[in-house]
């Protein structure tokens, strides 16, 4: 049996203000900072092994401290394939000034939607067939052989990879909604099959 633990990044500089953040890289907001570390002592029963992130700003900056928080020592692994959602051309403009311009529904679909194709980005499909390919080839054999793993990453990478664990369907992850600092706690069997699952470092987003 082992640990997944998976964790959103605090609040950034960009998630206060609502703007669409995708590759850009923006710092933690002070209240972000908070939020790693109040997701740090929610896992201080929980042994770490490993780490694995992105190289943008503000997952690393989660889980270093998270790691410091813990006097934890563990190795981190960073790759892009763990790295947020491509926003394309919608990167850096606000959230809910896009609402208005486009409604509803439509603004649904593009936050939410499973593959909703965006100008010079990507689809909640084509992040879940990056992160979950890195997730089978690297960070699951480490798994199997008993290692206790954290990941910190941004929303839509996460639900994806929350998606393939839970066998979620396409229409339904569109309600998965998870908060900056939230954290996801599985136990898993030598197959990676969920044992158990707690959302720890609960809060409105």
């Amino acid at each position: 049996m082992s640990y997944l633990i998976l964790i959103r990044h605090g609040l950034s500089e960009y998630n206060k203000k609502g703007i669409w953040t995708g590759w850009e890289d923006p710092e933690l907001a002070p209240e972000g900072v908070t939020e790693a570390i109040q997701a740090a002592e929610t896992i201080r029963d929980l042994p770490i092994d490993l780490g694995f992130t992105s190289t943008l700003t503000r997952h690393k900056t989660t889980l270093a401290l998270v790691k410091q928080t813990l006097g934890n020592t563990s190795p981190v692994t960073e790759d892009n394939a763990l790295t947020e959602r491509n926003y394309g051309t919608y990167t850096g403009k606000n959230k809910w000034e896009v609402k208005k311009e486009i409604g509803d529904i439509e603004f649904q679909k593009l936050r939410r939607g499973w593959d909703y194709p965006i100008p010079e980005g990507e689809s909640l499909k084509q992040v879940y067939e990056r992160v979950v390919r890195y997730y089978q080839e690297v960070i699951l054999p480490e798994i199997q052989q008993g290692k206790n793993v954290i990941i910190s990453s941004s929303g839509n990478a996460l639900r994806s990879l929350v998606k393939y664990l839970e066998k979620i369907s396409d229409e339904d992850i569109s309600a998965l909604e998870i908060a900056t600092g939230e954290v996801y706690v599985y136990q898993l069997n030598e197959n990676g099959e969920i044992i158990s699952k707690e959302i720890r470092n609960q809060h409105p987003n």
